[in-house]
């Protein structure tokens, strides 16, 4: 029987890790350790890790600060598994997540896992809005978490796994931030190893809880993107472009009216259309005129967020190192 190791980074969130645990404590399938590394947090969350102890085969670390990706490497160091599975501490694992993934395997060999995100019932109108489009086919092309992805999958390490010999063959992250788990997922590839989707294999992500927050997150995802391109030239797809091409038509927008009034009618009915198209397919998966309309507000963030992050990362003069933190 497979033995999993269960790695979570986490920083200054000692009530997402409560909530993290209690839904682990629930697994149908029990045979598995966690290692809660904690990031040289100012709000630690050992206590809460303590009241744990005699549910859940379970060991606390408190290092200093590094960044997710070596946090995560402190980890597979110091675990037994023959997979290591990284989870935000910001997850909920359905029950059966477990024995999802382990049947799996056993039909099917692979190296590098990762499954889905999806939104629980139990989220604010806005998490479920930010989790719509975070995962919706108007602002991510329907790729993320999906079989129809761009390519060889590249699993994100908000839920992913990898087998002990994918860790002791490519030495775990290379980058603590900035794309890590991009860069990480296509070092394996190289390495020969074997990626997949279990789609069935899907986390509760409760993501940012404002949309101030949800747009930082997102304009470090898109200076991340960038920072990919200079590890992995290739890796920079024309899909990946859109959120900024999306931004540069915002600016540009108004200043059309100036060439000719139907390029502005036209712009402005391009934009209309987005709206309602997010808006009407949110409410077809939520039943919520709130979150469809958070949603909106949620799409619009993510895109400007994201383009102005490549952009920025983009122009960042020659000269300055890459980003490795």
């Amino acid at each position: 029987m497979r033995y999993y190791s269960v790695i979570v980074p986490v920083y200054n969130r000692p009530q997402e890790v409560l909530e993290l645990l209690d839904s682990l404590g629930n697994q149908t399938f029990t045979n598995f350790e966690i290692l809660i590394i904690e990031d040289g947090s100012d709000e630690p969350c050992e206590q809460i890790v303590k009241q744990f102890e005699d549910r859940l085969d379970i060991r606390y670390f408190f290092k200093s600060n590094s960044g997710q990706g070596f946090s995560r490497n402190y980890g597979f160091e110091r675990a037994k598994g023959d997979y290591f599975v990284v989870f935000d501490s910001d997850c909920l694992i359905p029950e059966n997540y477990f024995e999802t993934v382990d049947r799996f395997l056993n039909q099917q060999a692979l190296d590098v896992f990762g499954g889905p995100d999806k939104a629980h019932g139990s989220f604010t109108p806005l998490q479920k809005a930010i989790s719509y489009s975070m995962t919706s086919p108007f602002t991510t092309g329907g790729i993320r978490g999906n079989e129809k992805h761009v390519g060889v999958f590249h699993p994100r390490s908000f839920n992913m796994g990898i087998s002990r010999q994918v860790f002791e063959k490519t030495g775990g992250y290379l980058i603590t931030r900035m794309g890590e788990d991009i860069e990480f997922s296509l070092r394996a590839i190289e390495h020969g190893f074997k990626t997949g989707l279990i789609s069935e294999a899907f986390v509760y992500h409760k993501r940012r809880t404002s949309l101030r927050q949800f747009f930082r997150q997102l304009h470090f995802f898109g200076r991340a993107r960038i920072n990919i391109k200079r590890f992995f030239p290739s890796e920079l797809k024309a899909v990946h472009a859109l959120p900024a091409v999306f931004v540069i038509g915002l600016i540009l927008w108004p200043f059309s009216y100036l060439l000719h009034p139907g390029l502005f009618l036209s712009g402005g009915a391009l934009l209309s259309l987005f709206v309602v198209a997010v808006f009407f397919h949110s409410l077809a998966q939520s039943h919520s005129l709130k979150v469809a309309l958070l949603s909106v507000s949620a799409a619009f963030t993510q895109l400007t967020a994201y383009g102005i992050g490549m952009l920025t990362e983009a122009f960042r003069k020659a000269d300055q190192p890459l980003s490795q933190k």
